[in-house]
């Protein structure tokens, strides 16, 4: 039986030719997300230590910032490492009770991956997992212009299924 709403067509009514069928296209629309659209959403602030700092500085900084990782920067801006609290980690385990005086230019990551604007979300997400790394600096033809987490890129996506759940339920319900 039929809701009560509903009124069967009837002679005159207008017919409705488009269809909204989804395309290979709008199944992969996700697929095509950049690394410009996550770093719009979460801003474009860069937290950078200087290699002459100390350990204990950065990790002030971590836990100020609520962050995993910091940039390590010249006196013009340029990225020349980044330390994360993993690199930190290992080394309170090498060198007990003498890391936090230690220089970050000593324990940071000099060569350093980076990604660029226009990059491919899921491109960038292979490469951290493969390369097991959490943070990714990006860099375009003017300098550096962001970093890019695994988590960011996570909930990035989940707010793009969320919203294509929801376009869904609209779709069923009308």
């Amino acid at each position: 039986m039929a809701p009560s709403s509903y009124q069967p067509p009837m002679r005159g009514d207008k017919a409705d030719t488009t269809t909204y069928s989804q395309t290979s296209a709008s199944n992969l629309a996700h697929s095509q997300t950049t690394v410009a659209k996550v770093i719009a959403g979460k801003g474009d602030d860069v937290v950078s230590v200087r290699p002459t700092d100390t350990i204990a500085t950065v990790v002030e900084v971590l836990r100020d910032k609520r962050i995993g990782a910091v940039l390590v920067t010249d006196q013009d801006g340029a990225l020349v490492g980044i330390l994360s609290e993993r690199d930190i980690v290992r080394r309170m385990a090498d060198t007990p009770g003498q890391t936090l005086p230690q220089s970050v230019g000593d324990l940071m990551t000099g060569t350093v991956q980076t990604c660029g604007p226009d990059e491919v979300l899921t491109d960038v997400l292979k490469r951290m997992s493969e390369g097991r790394f959490r943070h990714l600096p990006v860099v375009d033809e003017a300098g550096l212009c962001g970093m890019i987490t695994i988590g960011d890129v996570v909930n990035y996506r989940l707010k793009e299924l969320e919203y294509e759940a929801l376009q869904m339920k609209q779709m069923i319900v009308g």
